[in-house]
């Protein structure tokens, strides 16, 4: 048996801003988030960088704040990144793939051979069951219409059927099987609409020859949870991949890293609590300490994704942060507390404060709907840093959407309700 080491709760929660790419570059390794990168090759460059920090980019269609939040997450890390460049990211030649990974994701073109278990686990589409046995016509028309033509739209496909997500028409459904399954691949999005066509016209021959047993997956995909959260728990390191009832061979696999001691048993200790049980990369557990040791991270506010990989994990969020994070989009009006897509407001090591918003792309403006301070529960910030983080940080979201901010102060702001 190893030693097992232990992390404080300050010393956990910097490690985590570090490798989340939201501490300066000196920390995170990440791009000097100072560097106006515009929409050139250099910020692609940079793009790809956070994308393999994390390993996933996780894909969401809701645009009201101005942005998806797979650009949010950019914006936030590449200061001057520019919007359109987020959606445009997936191509030929760009590095990148789009499969199920945290859940749908761009993902770098690497770890392509790490996801043939679940290729194979996913034969049956995970919503919709066996389609490709139940529509035989439809996927030999699929299959020869692409391999003759060339990529098909999502747009372009032929059949009918009701609006909205769960109505698909089937043709759509049965692509989607196709590309779940690995035998398609999205070539592209324009204007997030995807393209499918043969997984052997997009994955690079060299990437497709060498698929990966699922305990070499599961290393490689653990490893890479890790670099993007620093310390974490199984549960947390699991759900970052959406492995579930997987336990016996992630129990493996974990084994396996620790005992060629690439990554060691750390417990997580907050205050006077029962400490939790993790795991911690060795050049983390150093960065750890030394990072524990700084002075109080200060740095201007910055607005975060829903979505943001620091903040899916809401138990975690909890834990480090004493943040409540929650996602209310599929709430009733009436029945929510903060707003319709909030965006929590980041402030040196702390989450200050929460906005609504949307944008008003006809007019130019991007609405504040809410703002909701922490520690207050209201539109009043408690210290006077906080309110000048949360201005900060929508002013350079707003720049970052091209939109003017509106409605900042004022009573607009104090209903979180719409």
């Amino acid at each position: 048996m190893h030693p097992v080491e232990s992390l404080d709760v300050k010393a956990v929660r910097r490690l985590a801003l570090a490798r989340a790419g939201l501490l300066k570059p000196q920390w995170s390794g990440f791009p000097s988030r100072a560097l106006k990168y515009g929409g050139g090759q250099r910020a692609r460059k940079a793009a790809l960088e956070v994308i393999e920090r994390f390993g996933y980019l996780q894909l969401d269609t809701v645009s009201i704040a101005g942005a998806r939040s797979h650009t949010i997450v950019l914006l936030s890390r590449l200061e001057g990144f520019e919007r359109t460049l987020g959606e445009e990211l997936l191509g030929p030649g760009a590095g990148l793939f789009e499969y199920w990974g945290h859940e749908v994701s761009w993902i770098p073109i690497e770890l392509y051979p790490a996801f043939q278990f679940r290729r194979r686990a996913y034969r049956e589409h995970p919503w919709w069951g066996d389609l490709i046995a139940q529509y035989p016509a439809i996927v030999k028309q699929l299959r020869r219409r692409v391999r003759r033509d060339g990529p098909l739209r999502a747009l372009d496909m032929e059949g009918r059927g009701s609006r909205g997500w769960w109505n698909l028409k089937p043709a759509r459904r049965v692509a989607s099987a196709l590309w779940s399954s690995g035998e398609f691949a999205i070539r592209e999005r324009r204007n997030f609409q995807r393209t499918f066509d043969l997984r052997e016209r997009v994955i690079p021959a060299d990437v497709l020859e060498r698929p990966l047993k699922l305990q070499q997956a599961l290393g490689v995909l653990l490893l890479r949870a890790l670099d993007g959260h620093g310390w974490a728990t199984t549960g947390t390191l699991a759900s970052t991949w959406r492995l579930r009832n997987m336990q016996p061979a992630l129990k493996r696999a974990l084994a396996r890293l620790e005992e060629r001691r690439e990554i060691v048993a750390c417990r997580f200790q907050r205050g006077k609590e029962r400490p939790r049980g993790g795991w911690i990369r060795p050049a983390d557990l150093e960065l750890a300490e030394r990072l524990r040791r700084v002075r109080p991270v200060k740095e201007s506010g910055v607005l975060l994704s829903p979505f943001d990989p620091l903040l899916w994990d809401r138990t975690r969020v909890a834990e480090l942060f004493d943040f409540d994070q929650k996602l209310e989009v599929f709430k009733p009006a009436l029945q929510r507390t903060y707003g319709y897509y909030c965006l929590p407001v980041l402030a040196g090591e702390r989450l200050v404060a929460r906005l609504d918003l949307k944008a008003e792309r006809k007019k130019g403006v991007l609405e504040v709907l809410s703002v909701r301070y922490e520690g207050t529960g209201t539109a009043r910030a408690a210290h006077p840093e906080d309110s000048q983080a949360v201005r900060s940080a929508l002013e350079r979201f707003a720049r970052a959407v091209e939109l003017e901010p509106r409605g900042l102060s004022g009573p607009a702001v104090a209903s979180a309700r719409r």
